[in-house]
Protein backbone atom coordinates (compact mmCIF):
# COMPACT_ATOMS: atom_id res chain seq x y z
CA UNK A 1 0.00 0.00 0.00
CA UNK A 2 1.29 3.54 -1.07
CA UNK A 3 2.05 5.96 2.01
CA UNK A 4 -0.49 8.42 2.17
CA UNK A 5 1.08 10.47 4.62
CA UNK A 6 -1.36 14.00 4.20
CA UNK A 7 -4.25 11.98 3.65
CA UNK A 8 -4.34 10.24 7.09
CA UNK A 9 -3.41 13.71 8.69
CA UNK A 10 -6.36 15.32 7.20
CA UNK A 11 -9.06 12.67 6.42
CA UNK A 12 -8.48 8.75 6.91
CA UNK A 13 -10.76 6.77 4.37
CA UNK A 14 -11.99 3.95 6.20
CA UNK A 15 -14.29 0.70 4.48
CA UNK A 16 -17.23 -0.31 6.10
CA UNK A 17 -18.45 -3.56 5.51
CA UNK A 18 -21.09 -5.25 7.32
CA UNK A 19 -24.44 -6.89 5.54
CA UNK A 20 -26.50 -5.60 8.14
CA UNK A 21 -27.79 -2.48 6.22
CA UNK A 22 -29.23 -0.42 9.33
CA UNK A 23 -26.27 -1.25 11.48
CA UNK A 24 -23.57 -0.50 8.82
CA UNK A 25 -25.08 3.15 8.51
CA UNK A 26 -25.34 4.19 11.89
CA UNK A 27 -22.06 3.10 12.74
CA UNK A 28 -20.63 5.17 9.14
CA UNK A 29 -22.83 8.21 10.88
CA UNK A 30 -20.70 8.36 13.61
CA UNK A 31 -17.67 7.95 12.13
CA UNK A 32 -18.30 10.41 10.04
CA UNK A 33 -18.81 12.71 12.66
CA UNK A 34 -15.44 11.73 14.08
CA UNK A 35 -13.56 13.37 10.76
CA UNK A 36 -13.24 9.65 8.75
CA UNK A 37 -14.52 9.62 5.09
CA UNK A 38 -15.99 6.58 5.08
CA UNK A 39 -17.43 4.13 2.43
CA UNK A 40 -19.80 1.44 2.95
CA UNK A 41 -20.47 -2.29 1.65
CA UNK A 42 -22.61 -4.75 2.18
CA UNK A 43 -20.88 -8.06 1.46
CA UNK A 44 -17.66 -8.73 0.48
CA UNK A 45 -17.82 -8.92 -2.66
CA UNK A 46 -19.10 -5.21 -2.53
CA UNK A 47 -15.97 -4.33 -0.91
CA UNK A 48 -13.63 -5.88 -3.12
CA UNK A 49 -15.24 -3.81 -5.72
CA UNK A 50 -14.81 -0.37 -3.53
CA UNK A 51 -10.92 -1.41 -3.07
CA UNK A 52 -10.39 -1.62 -6.85
CA UNK A 53 -12.75 1.51 -7.99
CA UNK A 54 -11.27 3.76 -4.96
CA UNK A 55 -8.01 2.48 -4.21
CA UNK A 56 -6.54 1.32 -0.95
CA UNK A 57 -8.23 2.76 2.62
CA UNK A 58 -6.58 3.72 5.22
CA UNK A 59 -8.62 1.10 7.34
CA UNK A 60 -11.31 -1.83 6.21
CA UNK A 61 -13.88 -2.39 9.18
CA UNK A 62 -15.88 -5.62 8.57
CA UNK A 63 -18.65 -7.85 10.29
CA UNK A 64 -17.03 -11.61 10.45
CA UNK A 65 -20.44 -13.01 9.58
CA UNK A 66 -21.74 -12.64 6.52
CA UNK A 67 -23.60 -14.42 4.10
CA UNK A 68 -21.61 -15.68 0.29
CA UNK A 69 -18.08 -14.77 1.71
CA UNK A 70 -17.31 -13.81 5.49
CA UNK A 71 -14.98 -11.13 6.90
CA UNK A 72 -12.09 -13.75 7.09
CA UNK A 73 -12.65 -14.43 3.47
CA UNK A 74 -12.54 -10.58 2.62
CA UNK A 75 -10.08 -10.23 5.13
CA UNK A 76 -7.42 -12.73 3.25
CA UNK A 77 -8.20 -11.31 -0.07
CA UNK A 78 -7.15 -7.62 1.49
CA UNK A 79 -4.10 -9.05 2.95
CA UNK A 80 -3.19 -10.89 -0.33
CA UNK A 81 -3.48 -7.81 -2.56
CA UNK A 82 -1.83 -5.79 0.60
CA UNK A 83 0.06 -7.51 2.87
CA UNK A 84 0.14 -3.71 4.54
CA UNK A 85 -3.80 -3.37 4.73
CA UNK A 86 -4.92 -2.68 8.43
CA UNK A 87 -8.46 -4.34 8.73
CA UNK A 88 -10.47 -4.81 12.39
CA UNK A 89 -12.69 -7.07 12.29
CA UNK A 90 -16.41 -6.88 13.79
CA UNK A 91 -18.85 -9.45 15.36
CA UNK A 92 -21.14 -10.17 17.68
CA UNK A 93 -20.09 -13.69 17.71
CA UNK A 94 -17.97 -14.10 20.99
CA UNK A 95 -16.04 -17.26 20.43
CA UNK A 96 -12.36 -18.12 20.27
CA UNK A 97 -11.60 -19.54 17.07
CA UNK A 98 -13.16 -16.56 15.46
CA UNK A 99 -10.75 -14.09 17.84
CA UNK A 100 -8.03 -16.54 16.90
CA UNK A 101 -8.98 -16.78 13.21
CA UNK A 102 -9.49 -13.07 12.86
CA UNK A 103 -5.63 -12.42 14.22
CA UNK A 104 -3.82 -15.24 12.42
CA UNK A 105 -5.16 -13.89 8.94
CA UNK A 106 -3.59 -10.38 10.05
CA UNK A 107 -6.66 -8.73 11.51
CA UNK A 108 -4.97 -6.02 13.48
CA UNK A 109 -7.78 -6.54 16.31
CA UNK A 110 -11.50 -8.46 16.86
CA UNK A 111 -13.96 -5.99 18.01
CA UNK A 112 -17.08 -7.49 19.93
CA UNK A 113 -20.81 -6.28 19.02
CA UNK A 114 -22.58 -4.65 20.83
CA UNK A 115 -19.90 -1.71 20.18
CA UNK A 116 -18.26 0.12 22.69
CA UNK A 117 -17.89 3.34 20.72
CA UNK A 118 -15.48 4.98 23.44
CA UNK A 119 -13.30 1.41 22.85
CA UNK A 120 -14.05 1.23 18.96
CA UNK A 121 -12.67 5.35 18.81
CA UNK A 122 -9.36 4.66 20.69
CA UNK A 123 -9.11 1.07 18.48
CA UNK A 124 -9.34 2.76 15.51
CA UNK A 125 -6.86 5.59 16.14
CA UNK A 126 -4.32 4.18 17.65
CA UNK A 127 -4.41 1.58 14.82
CA UNK A 128 -4.21 4.14 12.54
CA UNK A 129 -1.41 6.30 14.38
CA UNK A 130 0.57 3.11 14.20
CA UNK A 131 0.20 2.28 10.73
CA UNK A 132 0.91 5.84 10.16
CA UNK A 133 4.72 4.73 12.23
CA UNK A 134 5.03 1.94 9.91
CA UNK A 135 4.94 4.17 6.79
CA UNK A 136 7.11 6.63 7.99
CA UNK A 137 10.33 4.04 8.43
CA UNK A 138 9.04 2.65 5.26
CA UNK A 139 8.85 -1.18 6.44
CA UNK A 140 6.51 -3.76 5.88
CA UNK A 141 4.84 -5.97 8.76
CA UNK A 142 4.63 -9.62 7.60
CA UNK A 143 2.29 -11.58 5.85
CA UNK A 144 0.05 -13.48 8.04
CA UNK A 145 -0.83 -16.89 6.11
CA UNK A 146 -4.54 -17.19 6.28
CA UNK A 147 -4.84 -20.93 6.39
CA UNK A 148 -2.62 -21.95 8.69
CA UNK A 149 -2.90 -24.44 11.48
CA UNK A 150 -6.11 -26.55 11.75
CA UNK A 151 -9.57 -25.70 12.00
CA UNK A 152 -11.13 -25.51 15.13
CA UNK A 153 -14.55 -24.87 16.62
CA UNK A 154 -15.17 -22.40 19.38
CA UNK A 155 -13.55 -23.52 22.51
CA UNK A 156 -13.84 -20.40 24.68
CA UNK A 157 -17.66 -19.12 25.12
CA UNK A 158 -18.58 -15.70 25.79
CA UNK A 159 -19.11 -12.29 25.24
CA UNK A 160 -18.51 -10.54 28.25
CA UNK A 161 -15.58 -8.04 27.87
CA UNK A 162 -13.57 -9.81 30.21
CA UNK A 163 -13.47 -13.29 28.53
CA UNK A 164 -13.16 -10.99 24.64
CA UNK A 165 -9.59 -9.70 26.39
CA UNK A 166 -8.98 -13.15 27.03
CA UNK A 167 -9.67 -14.52 23.81
CA UNK A 168 -7.80 -11.56 21.94
CA UNK A 169 -4.56 -12.16 24.02
CA UNK A 170 -4.48 -16.68 23.04
CA UNK A 171 -5.04 -15.36 19.60
CA UNK A 172 -1.77 -13.42 19.64
CA UNK A 173 0.15 -15.31 22.15
CA UNK A 174 -0.47 -18.66 20.20
CA UNK A 175 1.22 -17.16 17.15
CA UNK A 176 3.89 -16.73 19.42
CA UNK A 177 6.76 -19.26 21.14
CA UNK A 178 6.85 -17.09 24.31
CA UNK A 179 6.03 -18.90 27.47
CA UNK A 180 2.90 -17.73 28.89
CA UNK A 181 1.23 -18.38 32.87
CA UNK A 182 -2.61 -18.31 33.11
CA UNK A 183 -3.76 -17.27 36.51
CA UNK A 184 -7.28 -17.61 38.05
CA UNK A 185 -9.53 -19.23 40.82
CA UNK A 186 -9.80 -22.80 40.50
CA UNK A 187 -12.51 -24.04 37.77
CA UNK A 188 -11.99 -21.07 35.74
CA UNK A 189 -10.57 -22.91 32.58
CA UNK A 190 -6.92 -22.33 32.82
CA UNK A 191 -6.15 -25.65 30.73
CA UNK A 192 -8.97 -24.68 28.26
CA UNK A 193 -6.98 -21.98 27.31
CA UNK A 194 -3.15 -23.79 27.61
CA UNK A 195 -5.02 -26.53 24.91
CA UNK A 196 -6.76 -23.26 23.13
CA UNK A 197 -2.85 -21.98 22.67
CA UNK A 198 -1.38 -24.91 21.69
CA UNK A 199 -4.00 -25.65 19.07
CA UNK A 200 -3.60 -22.47 17.08
CA UNK A 201 0.24 -22.71 17.48
CA UNK A 202 3.14 -23.83 15.26
CA UNK A 203 3.34 -26.54 17.56
CA UNK A 204 -0.46 -28.20 17.06
CA UNK A 205 0.73 -31.06 15.11
CA UNK A 206 2.92 -32.28 17.86
CA UNK A 207 2.00 -33.29 21.47
CA UNK A 208 0.82 -31.38 24.58
CA UNK A 209 1.34 -33.21 27.79
CA UNK A 210 -0.06 -31.93 31.05
CA UNK A 211 0.88 -32.97 34.70
CA UNK A 212 -0.45 -31.18 37.62
CA UNK A 213 2.34 -30.67 39.62
CA UNK A 214 0.12 -30.90 43.26
CA UNK A 215 -0.95 -34.10 42.26
CA UNK A 216 2.01 -35.50 42.62
CA UNK A 217 4.92 -36.06 45.41
CA UNK A 218 8.56 -34.07 44.62
CA UNK A 219 10.35 -37.50 43.86
CA UNK A 220 7.75 -38.87 41.68
CA UNK A 221 7.01 -35.12 39.55
CA UNK A 222 10.89 -34.75 38.90
CA UNK A 223 10.35 -38.25 37.32
CA UNK A 224 7.43 -37.45 35.55
CA UNK A 225 9.02 -34.55 34.49
CA UNK A 226 12.64 -35.22 33.51
CA UNK A 227 12.24 -38.81 33.37
CA UNK A 228 15.12 -41.34 34.91
CA UNK A 229 17.56 -43.59 34.02
CA UNK A 230 17.63 -47.52 34.60
CA UNK A 231 19.03 -48.35 38.41
CA UNK A 232 18.24 -44.05 39.86
CA UNK A 233 16.22 -45.41 42.54
CA UNK A 234 14.35 -48.50 43.85
CA UNK A 235 11.66 -49.16 41.19
CA UNK A 236 13.20 -47.78 38.51
CA UNK A 237 13.55 -51.05 36.60
CA UNK A 238 13.86 -49.54 32.94
CA UNK A 239 14.88 -45.89 31.17
CA UNK A 240 11.90 -43.25 31.34
CA UNK A 241 11.90 -40.48 28.96
CA UNK A 242 9.95 -38.59 30.97
CA UNK A 243 7.35 -35.92 29.80
CA UNK A 244 9.33 -32.99 28.59
CA UNK A 245 10.53 -35.45 25.99
CA UNK A 246 7.54 -36.70 24.91
CA UNK A 247 6.63 -33.44 24.35
CA UNK A 248 9.80 -32.42 22.41
CA UNK A 249 8.66 -29.93 19.51
CA UNK A 250 5.38 -29.56 21.43
CA UNK A 251 3.99 -28.30 24.34
CA UNK A 252 4.45 -29.21 28.33
CA UNK A 253 1.49 -27.78 30.63
CA UNK A 254 2.00 -27.34 34.02
CA UNK A 255 -1.15 -27.10 35.85
CA UNK A 256 -0.46 -25.58 39.82
CA UNK A 257 2.96 -24.40 39.31
CA UNK A 258 3.31 -22.41 42.62
CA UNK A 259 2.69 -25.88 44.25
CA UNK A 260 6.06 -27.28 43.08
CA UNK A 261 9.40 -27.40 45.30
CA UNK A 262 13.06 -24.92 45.31
CA UNK A 263 14.19 -28.08 43.97
CA UNK A 264 12.19 -29.10 41.16
CA UNK A 265 12.34 -24.73 40.70
CA UNK A 266 15.79 -24.55 40.19
CA UNK A 267 15.55 -27.93 37.58
CA UNK A 268 12.96 -26.05 35.90
CA UNK A 269 14.36 -22.81 35.33
CA UNK A 270 17.22 -24.34 33.97
CA UNK A 271 14.57 -26.32 31.46
CA UNK A 272 13.63 -22.80 30.50
CA UNK A 273 16.80 -21.07 30.17
CA UNK A 274 18.88 -23.64 28.34
CA UNK A 275 16.25 -25.82 27.03
CA UNK A 276 18.03 -29.20 28.20
CA UNK A 277 16.90 -31.59 30.92
CA UNK A 278 18.81 -33.81 32.71
CA UNK A 279 16.88 -37.23 34.10
CA UNK A 280 17.32 -38.80 37.61
CA UNK A 281 20.20 -40.37 37.61
CA UNK A 282 22.02 -39.48 34.56
CA UNK A 283 24.97 -37.09 34.22
CA UNK A 284 24.20 -35.86 30.99
CA UNK A 285 21.99 -33.06 29.62
CA UNK A 286 19.50 -33.58 27.14
CA UNK A 287 18.04 -30.92 24.55
CA UNK A 288 14.21 -30.53 24.16
CA UNK A 289 12.50 -27.50 22.22
CA UNK A 290 9.36 -27.59 23.82
CA UNK A 291 6.66 -24.33 24.63
CA UNK A 292 5.59 -24.25 28.48
CA UNK A 293 2.87 -22.65 29.23
CA UNK A 294 2.08 -22.93 33.16
CA UNK A 295 -1.07 -22.18 35.15
CA UNK A 296 -1.68 -21.37 39.11
CA UNK A 297 -4.50 -19.96 41.50
CA UNK A 298 -2.22 -18.85 43.51
CA UNK A 299 -0.70 -15.53 44.48
CA UNK A 300 3.12 -16.24 42.47
CA UNK A 301 4.37 -12.67 43.50
CA UNK A 302 3.33 -12.87 47.14
CA UNK A 303 5.01 -16.17 47.20
CA UNK A 304 8.17 -14.90 45.79
CA UNK A 305 7.53 -11.90 48.35
CA UNK A 306 8.03 -14.78 51.07
CA UNK A 307 10.79 -16.27 49.37
CA UNK A 308 8.99 -19.56 48.74
CA UNK A 309 8.69 -18.86 45.15
CA UNK A 310 12.18 -18.32 42.90
CA UNK A 311 11.94 -14.75 41.50
CA UNK A 312 14.00 -15.84 38.52
CA UNK A 313 11.82 -18.53 37.66
CA UNK A 314 8.58 -16.28 38.51
CA UNK A 315 9.86 -13.49 35.70
CA UNK A 316 11.07 -16.45 32.88
CA UNK A 317 6.97 -18.11 33.49
CA UNK A 318 5.12 -14.61 33.25
CA UNK A 319 6.37 -13.52 29.90
CA UNK A 320 3.17 -13.22 29.29
CA UNK A 321 0.04 -12.93 31.93
CA UNK A 322 -3.42 -14.51 30.80
CA UNK A 323 -5.80 -13.52 33.77
CA UNK A 324 -9.07 -15.45 33.88
CA UNK A 325 -12.33 -13.61 35.52
CA UNK A 326 -14.12 -15.71 38.01
CA UNK A 327 -17.58 -16.60 36.72
CA UNK A 328 -19.35 -14.38 38.69
CA UNK A 329 -17.91 -11.42 37.21
CA UNK A 330 -19.24 -12.46 33.88
CA UNK A 331 -22.54 -13.96 34.55
CA UNK A 332 -23.65 -11.95 31.37
CA UNK A 333 -21.71 -15.42 29.83
CA UNK A 334 -23.73 -17.74 31.45
CA UNK A 335 -26.55 -18.12 29.46
CA UNK A 336 -24.21 -19.04 26.33
CA UNK A 337 -22.16 -21.42 28.66
CA UNK A 338 -25.61 -23.13 29.56
CA UNK A 339 -26.58 -23.71 25.89
CA UNK A 340 -23.14 -24.76 25.13
CA UNK A 341 -22.70 -27.36 28.12
CA UNK A 342 -26.20 -28.63 27.17
CA UNK A 343 -25.43 -29.32 23.89
CA UNK A 344 -22.38 -30.90 24.68
CA UNK A 345 -23.77 -33.05 27.23
CA UNK A 346 -26.62 -33.95 25.52
CA UNK A 347 -24.18 -35.56 22.63
CA UNK A 348 -21.84 -37.40 25.47
CA UNK A 349 -25.39 -38.96 26.92
CA UNK A 350 -27.14 -40.07 23.86
CA UNK A 351 -29.87 -37.09 24.72
CA UNK A 352 -31.70 -35.49 22.72
CA UNK A 353 -32.16 -31.36 22.70
CA UNK A 354 -32.55 -30.29 26.10
CA UNK A 355 -33.96 -27.44 27.21
CA UNK A 356 -33.45 -24.93 30.79
CA UNK A 357 -36.94 -24.27 32.55
CA UNK A 358 -37.01 -20.45 32.99
CA UNK A 359 -37.11 -20.84 37.28
CA UNK A 360 -34.49 -22.89 37.00
CA UNK A 361 -31.85 -20.88 34.40
CA UNK A 362 -32.74 -17.97 37.17
CA UNK A 363 -31.17 -19.73 39.78
CA UNK A 364 -28.04 -20.34 37.72
CA UNK A 365 -27.59 -16.96 36.89
CA UNK A 366 -27.93 -15.95 40.70
CA UNK A 367 -25.38 -18.48 42.24
CA UNK A 368 -22.32 -17.21 42.87
CA UNK A 369 -20.54 -20.24 41.71
CA UNK A 370 -17.40 -20.74 43.95
CA UNK A 371 -16.08 -23.00 41.67
CA UNK A 372 -16.86 -21.34 38.42
CA UNK A 373 -17.27 -22.72 35.14
CA UNK A 374 -16.58 -26.18 35.99
CA UNK A 375 -18.75 -25.95 38.70
CA UNK A 376 -21.58 -25.06 36.18
CA UNK A 377 -20.61 -28.05 34.19
CA UNK A 378 -20.76 -30.66 36.46
CA UNK A 379 -24.49 -29.25 37.77
CA UNK A 380 -25.79 -29.41 34.45
CA UNK A 381 -24.46 -32.35 33.81
CA UNK A 382 -26.42 -33.81 37.42
CA UNK A 383 -29.03 -32.09 35.98
CA UNK A 384 -29.45 -33.54 32.66
CA UNK A 385 -28.92 -37.30 33.59
CA UNK A 386 -31.78 -36.82 36.57
CA UNK A 387 -34.18 -34.92 34.39
CA UNK A 388 -36.78 -37.39 33.27
CA UNK A 389 -38.15 -35.36 30.26
CA UNK A 390 -35.99 -33.35 28.42
CA UNK A 391 -36.65 -29.94 30.44
CA UNK A 392 -34.18 -29.62 33.34
CA UNK A 393 -35.96 -27.80 36.12
CA UNK A 394 -35.49 -26.63 39.45
CA UNK A 395 -35.95 -29.83 41.18
CA UNK A 396 -32.61 -31.32 39.75
CA UNK A 397 -30.24 -28.81 41.01
CA UNK A 398 -28.35 -29.27 43.63
CA UNK A 399 -30.07 -28.79 47.07
CA UNK A 400 -28.13 -25.54 47.79
CA UNK A 401 -29.13 -23.88 44.09
CA UNK A 402 -33.13 -25.18 44.63
CA UNK A 403 -33.54 -24.07 48.18
CA UNK A 404 -34.54 -20.91 47.58
CA UNK A 405 -36.83 -21.73 44.78
CA UNK A 406 -38.54 -24.04 46.83
CA UNK A 407 -38.76 -21.76 49.48
CA UNK A 408 -40.21 -18.82 47.28
CA UNK A 409 -43.26 -21.66 46.50
CA UNK A 410 -43.65 -23.04 49.79
CA UNK A 411 -43.92 -19.28 51.15
CA UNK A 412 -46.25 -18.73 48.38
CA UNK A 413 -48.15 -21.56 49.38
CA UNK A 414 -48.27 -20.96 52.60
CA UNK A 415 -50.00 -17.46 52.09
CA UNK A 416 -52.79 -18.51 49.66
CA UNK A 417 -53.72 -21.64 51.48
CA UNK A 418 -52.68 -25.54 50.61
CA UNK A 419 -56.23 -25.76 48.85
CA UNK A 420 -55.07 -23.85 45.48
CA UNK A 421 -52.13 -26.63 44.75
CA UNK A 422 -54.49 -29.31 44.81
CA UNK A 423 -55.63 -28.63 41.07
CA UNK A 424 -57.11 -31.18 38.56
CA UNK A 425 -55.26 -32.38 36.25
CA UNK A 426 -56.40 -31.05 33.10
CA UNK A 427 -54.82 -27.53 34.88
CA UNK A 428 -51.80 -29.32 35.62
CA UNK A 429 -51.32 -30.68 31.93
CA UNK A 430 -52.10 -26.67 31.20
CA UNK A 431 -49.55 -25.71 33.29
CA UNK A 432 -46.46 -28.47 32.16
CA UNK A 433 -47.27 -27.40 28.67
CA UNK A 434 -46.75 -23.93 29.50
CA UNK A 435 -43.55 -24.54 31.01
CA UNK A 436 -42.34 -26.18 28.36
CA UNK A 437 -43.22 -23.64 25.75
CA UNK A 438 -41.53 -21.39 28.29
CA UNK A 439 -38.31 -23.88 27.96
CA UNK A 440 -38.26 -23.78 24.71
CA UNK A 441 -38.78 -20.20 24.11
CA UNK A 442 -42.16 -20.69 22.15
CA UNK A 443 -40.72 -23.42 19.55
CA UNK A 444 -43.32 -25.38 19.03
CA UNK A 445 -41.61 -28.25 17.39
CA UNK A 446 -39.18 -28.65 19.66
CA UNK A 447 -41.98 -28.40 23.09
CA UNK A 448 -43.94 -31.08 21.41
CA UNK A 449 -41.49 -33.57 21.21
CA UNK A 450 -40.75 -32.96 24.16
CA UNK A 451 -44.20 -33.82 25.64
CA UNK A 452 -43.99 -36.74 23.39
CA UNK A 453 -47.30 -35.25 21.38
CA UNK A 454 -47.82 -34.01 17.80
CA UNK A 455 -47.47 -30.13 16.31
CA UNK A 456 -51.27 -30.56 15.92
CA UNK A 457 -51.88 -31.75 19.25
CA UNK A 458 -50.14 -28.82 20.69
CA UNK A 459 -51.09 -26.42 18.46
CA UNK A 460 -54.87 -27.16 19.75
CA UNK A 461 -53.82 -27.19 23.46
CA UNK A 462 -52.36 -23.67 22.66
CA UNK A 463 -55.60 -22.49 21.18
CA UNK A 464 -57.56 -24.31 24.04
CA UNK A 465 -55.64 -22.53 26.90
CA UNK A 466 -54.73 -19.31 24.99
CA UNK A 467 -51.14 -19.78 25.26
CA UNK A 468 -48.45 -16.53 25.00
CA UNK A 469 -45.30 -15.78 25.52
CA UNK A 470 -45.21 -15.37 29.27
CA UNK A 471 -48.15 -17.17 30.04
CA UNK A 472 -47.73 -19.20 33.65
Amino acid sequence: MTPRTADVAIMPRLLLVDDDEEACRMLAEVLSRESYKVSRALSAKDALRLVEEEGPFDAVLTDLRMPEASGLDLLAEVRRRDPEALVLVLTAFGDGAGAAEAIRAGAYDFISKPYDLGELRTTLSRALERRQQVAERQSTAPVQPSGAGPAVTGVLVGHSPSIIKVMKQVARVAQTQATALITGETGTGKELVARTIHRFSARAERRMVAVNCSALAEGLLESELFGHVRGAFTGAVSNRPGLFREADHGTVFLDEIGDISPGLQARLLRVLQEQEIVPVGAEQPIKVDVRVIAATHRDLPALVQERKFREDLYYRLNVVTIQLPPLRERRQDIPLLIDHFLTTLAARHNRGPVAMDPVAQSRLLEHDWPGNVRELENVLERALVLAEIDVIGPEHLPEGLRADAAGGAAGAAGATGAAEELVNLDELDRRHVFRVLAATGGNREDSARILGISRRTLTRMIQRWQWRPGAR
